[in-house]
C-alpha cells in the first residue's frame, strides 16, 4: 500500500541529502528565508521541503502537474489536510512513540513489539480511513482520490476486524501452543507453533467444556535451568513467525512515514501560502512546458524579498519566449539581482509543484539550476576573487546538463572590462550551443554588445527615470554605453553645504519603496 501524493508512480524519496551536500543555489537564492517560512517552526518540514528542492529537477510536466492538483485541493482544504498529517505524525510523536516501536533480538521480544505495533498502527489507519471517507467529496485532485480508494478498499471493516483478531491471538495471553516430537538425548525436535484450540480462546468454553486429557508441569520459581529450557522452546516455536510480523509491522510504519513525508510538503505550501496572505503576497499557479525556450512572466515578484520586508513587492513583466539567453543591464540598485532572484524562486517553485509569486508564469522545465554570483573578498579565498570566479565556473561546469538554467550576477567583473567580457561571451556561447537557458546581469557594455545581433537574445535594463529614481521594474530595451557616475557624484555630494540646487531633491526625497 502506497500512498502516491508526490509522484503518480513511485514513492516521494524523503531521505535529506548528505549535510556535505547541500543546495548549490541556497545563498545566492536566499533560500533560508523561503524554507524557514514554509516549516514555520517545524524543523521535519523544513528537511522535508528541502529534500523536495533537491530533488526537483528530476521532476517531468506530468509530476509538476500532478502535485499543482493536489496541492490545489490541500489550498481549498486546509483544515482536513492539517487534520490528515496530524493522524499521519501520530505514531512519532514523543507521547506514543513507545506504542510504535520495534525492538529485541530474541524472538519473543519481535513478536510482541511486532504484534502491539500492528495493534496500535491499525487504529491509525482505521481514523485515517474514516477522516478521508468522511471528506472525501471535497477533493477532485486525481491523486487524493487514488489515495482514499486505497485506504477503502484495502483497510475495509472485514480486514480490520480480521487483523484485530489474529493480532489479538498472538499477544499469546491463553499461552503459546506447541508441538514437537522426542529426540536423542529428550532433546525436542520438529518444534511448531499451533493455532489455539477454539476452547482455548475463551474462558466460557474453558468452564463449560471438557477439554482433552493433558498434563501439567509447573516450574519452581528458583529453576533457572528449567526457564531457560522453556525459554529456548519457546523462541523455536516464535522464530517461525517472528520474522514475518517484525517485517510486517515495519511495512506498516514504512507507508505511514511515507505518508507523513508526502504530506508534509503540501503543509509546508500552506504555511508558505498563508504567510503571503498575511503580507498581501498574491500567488498563481504556473503552466509548465516540456519543450524550451519558453519563459513569459507577469508580474513576477521575490517570493523571498517579500517575505523579509512583510510586504508587497515590486514585479515586472517579461516575454523571454524562443530567448534562451537574457541579459541584464542598467543602473544600480535598480532590481536586477532582485529580478534575477526571482526567476530562480520561481523555477524552483514550479518544478516542485508549487504556487509562484506572480500573476502568471509560463516556463520550460530545466534539468538544473546553477547560479554564478560575484563574491566579496573574505578571509576563506585562497586566491584573488577573478581566480575564485573561474574556480566556481569549472565546478558549475563539472556538473552542467543540457536543459539546464544558469543564473549570473555580475560574473567575471572582477578583471578589467575588455578581458571579463570575452570570457562570459565564450562561456555565454558554449551554453547556448548545449540548449542551456542563461540569464545574465552585468554592467560590462562590451559584452552585452557581443549578442546585439543574436536573435536569440533578450535585452532587458533597469528602469530609471530622469530625475534618477529607480521605478525597480525591468524595461525590454538595448544596453546603454554610458554608465550612471552621474547618479554617484550627486549622492556624494549632494548633502554638501550650497551644492543643492533648487528644485533637486535629497537622498530621503528621492527613495521610494524599493523591492
Amino acid at each position: 500500500m502506497k500512498a502516491f501524493l508526490m509522484h503518480p508512480d513511485r514513492v516521494f524519496n524523503a531521505e535529506p541529502p548528505s549535510p556535505k551536500a547541500t543546495i548549490p543555489y541556497a545563498q545566492d537564492l536566499e533560500l533560508n528565508v523561503l524554507l524557514d517560512a514554509a516549516a514555520a517552526g517545524d524543523y521535519y518540514l523544513r528537511d522535508i521541503i528541502a529534500v523536495a528542492c533537491a530533488h526537483a529537477w528530476e521532476n517531468d510536466i506530468a509530476t509538476v502537474l500532478y502535485r499543482q492538483a493536489i496541492l490545489k485541493d490541500c489550498l481549498a482544504n486546509p483544515v482536513i489536510v492539517r487534520q490528515f498529517y496530524a493522524i499521519a505524525t501520530e505514531p512519532f510523536s514523543r507521547d506514543h512513540s513507545w506504542s510504535f516501536s520495534l525492538y529485541g533480538r530474541d524472538a519473543a521480544s519481535r513478536v510482541s513489539s511486532g504484534v502491539h505495533t500492528l495493534q496500535s498502527s491499525l487504529d491509525v489507519l482505521a481514523r485515517l480511513r474514516d477522516t478521508c471517507i468522511r471528506h472525501a467529496d471535497r477533493f477532485t485532485s486525481a491523486g487524493f482520490k487514488r489515495f482514499f480508494t486505497t485506504l477503502e478498499r484495502d483497510l475495509d471493516d472485514t480486514y480490520l476486524g480480521a487483523a484485530r483478531v489474529d493480532l489479538n491471538n498472538l499477544t499469546f495471553n491463553n499461552g503459546l501452543l506447541l508441538s514437537a516430537q522426542v529426540g536423542d538425548g529428550g532433546k525436542a525436535i520438529g518444534t511448531m507453533l499451533r493455532k489455539p484450540q477454539p476452547r482455548d480462546l475463551s474462558w466460557v468454553r474453558r468452564i463449560l467444556t471438557a477439554g482433552e486429557p493433558s498434563f501439567t508441569y509447573q516450574l519452581h520459581p528458583r529453576d533457572d535451568a528449567g526457564s531457560r529450557a522453556f525459554g529456548e522452546l519457546q523462541d523455536r516455536g516464535l522464530s517461525l513467525i517472528s520474522d514475518a510480523i517484525y517485517q510486517s509491522a515495519e511495512h506498516v510504519l514504512d507507508f505511514i512515514k511515507s505518508l507523513r513525508a508526502e504530506l508534509a510538503f503540501y503543509l509546508g505550501c500552506l504555511n508558505l501560502q498563508e504567510r503571503f496572505d498575511q503580507i498581501g503576497e498574491p500567488v498563481a499557479f504556473p503552466e509548465p512546458r516540456a519543450s524550451q525556450g519558453h519563459f513569459r512572466c507577469r508580474n513576477l515578484r521575490d517570493a523571498c524579498l517579500a517575505l523579509t520586508v512583510g510586504r508587497p513587492v515590486v514585479g515586472n513583466d517579461v516575454d523571454a519566449e524562443g530567448k534562451p539567453l537574457v541579459i541584464i543591464t542598467g543602473a544600480n540598485r535598480g532590481g536586477k539581482s532582485t529580478f534575477l532572484r526571482s526567476v530562480g524562486l520561481a523555477q524552483l517553485m514550479t518544478q516542485c509543484g508549487s504556487f509562484v509569486t506572480a500573476d502568471a508564469l509560463a516556463t520550460s522545465l530545466h534539468s538544473g539550476l546553477f547560479t554564478h554570483y560575484k563574491r566579496e573578498e573574505d578571509r576563506n579565498m585562497r586566491s584573488g576573487k577573478f581566480d575564485e570566479e573561474l574556480v566556481r565556473m569549472n565546478t558549475i561546469a563539472d556538473d552542467l546538463h543540457q536543459r539546464a538554467m544558469v543564473l549570473f550576477n555580475e560574473s567575471f567583473a572582477a578583471t578589467h572590462e575588455r578581458e571579463g567580457s570575452e570570457i562570459a561571451r565564450q562561456i555565454v556561447t558554449a551554453l547556448l550551443e548545449n540548449n542551456i537557458t542563461v540569464f545574465f546581469v552585468s554592467h560590462m557594455y562590451e559584452f552585452a554588445r557581443s549578442f546585439l545581433d543574436d536573435e536569440r537574445a533578450l535585452f532587458l535594463r533597469a528602469d530609471r527615470e530622469e530625475d534618477g529614481i529607480r521605478t525597480f521594474r525591468l524595461i525590454a530595451a538595448k544596453p546603454l554605453p554610458n554608465s550612471f557616475g552621474a547618479d554617484l557624484y550627486q549622492r556624494i555630494f549632494e548633502n554638501r553645504p550650497g551644492e543643492n540646487r533648487p528644485g533637486e531633491n535629497r537622498p530621503g526625497e528621492t527613495t521610494r519603496p524599493s523591492a
